[in-house]
């Protein structure tokens, strides 16, 4: 692929929307997004726009991505929970900041794909892919950061609570469109800081209750 064509993606899509770390920047250029779009779609692997994947799942776009990156600010030797794995080019740029990844997806053809992508990558990666259904976690205070791919309807705290002190989380909530994103951080004493960031618009994350309709 060009380097014209992912400098484009950085300098066009992800620092103007002022993500503005270097370390970003750099990770976006150097994990090639297009080893994890599937081989159809890989003309517009760069292109600001969402990508389709098995089973009706769409990879994000690049510009937020880098947003996602930018507010969980990980760090070398951190834990990442990742909820919804995609095609695991988010798992990949984690990694590629130095964190050790667990990734939980819903559909085992998605998972397989995202070990794939992940395989051709240049030494040992670390992300660990796990085909499960997020709704049936309980961990508890043991990772430095969690991440959701998929949004909230409903705001749950289930997923908050896998944070350890210090840690943060970045979620987006909402029915309606637009959704709001969030990064949630925990506190030394075990509290939880909700700070909104801003607008945007994912699919739900499967099997997440919605508000009650209302009836008349």
């Amino acid at each position: 692929m060009s380097t014209d064509v992912v400098e484009q993606m950085v300098e066009q899509q992800v620092r103007a929307w002022d993500v503005l770390d270097q370390r970003i920047l750099d990770t976006m250029r150097s994990v090639p997004r297009a080893r994890f779009v599937p081989p159809a779609w890989r003309g517009i692997a760069y292109a600001d726009c969402e990508i389709a994947l098995p089973c009706g799942k769409r990879m994000l776009r690049p510009m937020l991505v880098g947003r996602i990156l930018d507010n969980l600010n990980v760090h070398a030797g951190e834990q990442v929970l990742e909820i919804g794995t995609g095609s695991g080019y988010l798992s990949a740029c984690l990694a590629s900041l130095g964190a050790t990844v667990r990734s939980v997806e819903l559909h085992e053809g998605i998972a397989t794909l995202a070990r794939e992508n992940l395989a051709t990558l240049p030494g040992a990666t670390p992300v660990e892919v796990v085909t499960a259904d997020a709704m049936t976690l309980s961990e508890q205070g043991i990772y430095d950061a969690v991440v959701l791919t998929a949004s909230l309807p409903v705001y749950l705290t289930r997923f908050q609570e896998a944070l350890r002190p210090g840690g943060r989380m970045f979620v987006v909530a909402g029915a309606q469109e637009p959704q709001q994103a969030y990064l949630v951080r925990r506190t030394a004493s075990g509290d939880f800081v909700r700070e909104p960031l801003f607008e945007t618009v994912i699919e739900s994350l499967e099997h997440a209750p919605r508000p009650p309709l209302f009836s008349f």
